[in-house]
């Protein structure tokens, strides 16, 4: 008679970014999205961070590494005071570990750790994982929405209607609501816009300028921009920069295209993420002229931030809950506002 096999002792222990950077990348193997892509990502984001190396949790079965998961470091702002955030990233774990038990270990110890050295840490559960997010002590913080604008509408009549008749009538509603937007916001003739592939210092300069919120909101100067999306593995990224007459920027807007569709990961103006009506008729103005389909955009963020968006006809098209663990020093209750984007995510 076979004798029953004694489970694995599993124990979670901090790692260190230098030296487990092997074990990391095993762990992810077939785990975590396309291997050739995961030596690139660990490089910028576990070692080259404009905030510091983030903080990594592996998990052990009989002393060998079986898993692992990360907060990433951001620096934001808490009510114009620095605030010390981590985004809860990249759980993996082996096949053959994969229960509750091991995986519920692994998240507490990172949780352990960060209440010691962040002060919140955030992350985008699936729903699946959200039962397991509240046991650990995580609690709601907001949902990050999905907002879309439809530019050309052929495409998408042709879902309802015949294509000889989508696509017609497709470019008149085109052509009206590019009518509409353009006598409803004659100022953004006054903007000067500017395409460019990576941030520069008036980025910087905005950043110092402009308006920084209440609630919570990510520090978005040159050097954090240059890491997030000058240096990111995912290539692509664009900055629609928008200028004032005297030159000086006004507005900015981190931007990727993805299947036609200008996704907006992130932007800034003068006024902080109250951004005008006349900036986002600019970047809608910019997105038709270089042929693209719709412009989307995830946010969380306060219904007066949100109104000028609405105004310009986005429209809600899905949302992700966004859960955070507070450590005892920040009192742990849950602010009135908050102002995430999907840079506010780790890729």
């Amino acid at each position: 008679m076979n004798a029953q096999l004694a489970a694995p002792a599993y124990a979670a222990r901090q790692g260190d970014v230098a030296r487990d950077r092997d074990a990391v990348l095993s762990i992810w193997r077939g785990n975590l999205g396309e291997d050739a892509h995961m030596p690139a990502k660990y490089a910028w984001f576990y070692q080259q961070a404009d905030a510091g190396p983030p903080l990594l949790e592996l998990l052990t079965a009989d002393g060998l590494e079986v898993g692992a998961c990360s907060a990433g470091r951001r620096r934001m702002l808490r009510d114009g005071k620095p605030l010390r955030a981590g985004v809860l990233v990249d759980l993996a774990v082996l096949p053959e570990h994969r229960s509750l038990g091991p995986a519920l270990m692994l998240q507490q110890g990172l949780a352990a750790t960060a209440r010691n050295e962040l002060d919140l840490l955030y992350g985008f559960p699936n729903p699946k994982a959200v039962p397991v997010f509240k046991r650990i002590g995580y609690r709601p913080l907001g949902d990050l929405v999905r907002y879309v604008r439809v530019l050309r509408h052929g495409r998408y009549f042709a879902r309802r209607l015949p294509q000889w008749l989508a696509y017609p009538a497709g470019m008149l509603a085109d052509l009206f609501l590019r009518l509409r937007d353009a006598l409803s916001h004659p100022d953004t003739a006054l903007l000067h816009a500017d395409w460019s592939e990576s941030t520069d210092s008036r980025v910087q300069a905005l950043w110092v300028r402009s308006t920084k919120p209440d609630g919570i909101v990510a520090v978005r100067d040159q050097a954090h921009l240059t890491w997030r999306f000058d240096r990111s593995p995912q290539r692509g990224f664009r900055f629609l920069l928008l200028s004032g007459a005297d030159g000086s920027l006004l507005a900015w807007f981190a931007t990727r295209l993805q299947d036609g569709i200008l996704h907006v990961h992130d932007y800034w103006s003068l006024h902080g993420p109250a951004v005008g009506t006349r900036h986002i008729a600019a970047l809608l103005r910019a997105a038709r002229e270089a042929g693209h389909a719709a412009v989307s955009i995830e946010l969380a963020t306060a219904p007066i931030y949100l109104a000028p968006w609405q105004e310009l006809g986005f429209v809600a098209r899905g949302k992700r809950p966004i859960f955070g663990c507070w450590s005892a020093q920040t009192g742990g209750e849950v602010p009135t506002a908050l102002h995430f984007t999907a840079a506010d995510e780790d890729e």
